[in-house]
């Protein structure tokens, strides 16, 4: 019986070592220990297996993402619900979130539809976070668009750098993150005081455990 997570965590690998279109389908199948007929049987195309990855991974950042929204009721606290989970998940699942961030252009034209979907769906609670926020008089920036932007690339730049055995615990990113957060917006942190907003982040099936690798770029 073939699994379909050892399958994935080598597509991840790959697609995230030297990119979807120089991996080929028998490098892929060499890679997850089986041959390329079994991974067209089990997985499909190369195509739909990426878009396996895509969407499974954007579907629990956004599960994530609105369980971390629904702590409170506070802007300011679900701002750092969100951004935390944000900068978990990447830290947690770094190849996967950078397959799902740079592969986006190699998916057909139906296939980056419905997962651009998937990403705006995703985006839209930051938006929604920020806009309320300054609607109510707890945020204050020139442009929210831009606020937002700068809070989701921050914290898809983790998966580039974070270490577990870096100089910092994830938890203490996080709240670094959170503390970044709260200035582009102005918002007070005093409003976070004792208030637990931080939770476990959820490693997806697709990323590759117990591997030592490094990408470049």
């Amino acid at each position: 019986m073939v699994n379909i997570g050892k399958v994935q965590q080598a597509a991840v690998l790959l697609f995230a070592r030297q990119g979807f279109a120089a991996t080929g389908i028998r490098e892929l199948g060499g890679a997850a220990g089986i041959n390329s007929a079994t991974i067209y049987h089990y997985a499909g195309s190369k195509e739909e297996l990426l878009v396996q990855v895509m969407r499974s991974c954007l579907d629990e950042m956004i599960t994530s993402g609105a369980a971390a929204m629904r702590i409170s009721a506070e802007p300011t606290i679900q701002l750092a619900a969100l951004v935390s989970s944000h900068v978990g998940f990447t830290a947690t699942n770094p190849l996967t979130a950078r397959v799902a961030e740079y592969e986006m252009r190699a998916l057909s034209p139906d296939n980056r539809t419905a997962m651009q979907k998937l990403r705006d769906d995703y985006e839209s609670l930051f938006a929604q976070v920020v806009e309320r926020g300054i609607r109510v008089g707890d945020f204050s920036t020139d442009d929210a668009t831009m606020a937002r932007l700068a809070l989701m690339e921050m914290g898809t730049g983790v998966a580039h750098w974070y270490r577990p055995d870096g100089r910092l615990t994830l938890i203490e990113v996080q709240h670094n993150f959170v503390a970044m957060a709260c200035k582009i917006l102005s918002a007070s942190q005093t409003m976070l005081d004792g208030i637990d907003y931080i939770r476990p982040p959820v490693v997806v099936a697709s990323e590759p455990t117990g591997t030592s690798v490094t990408i470049s770029g």
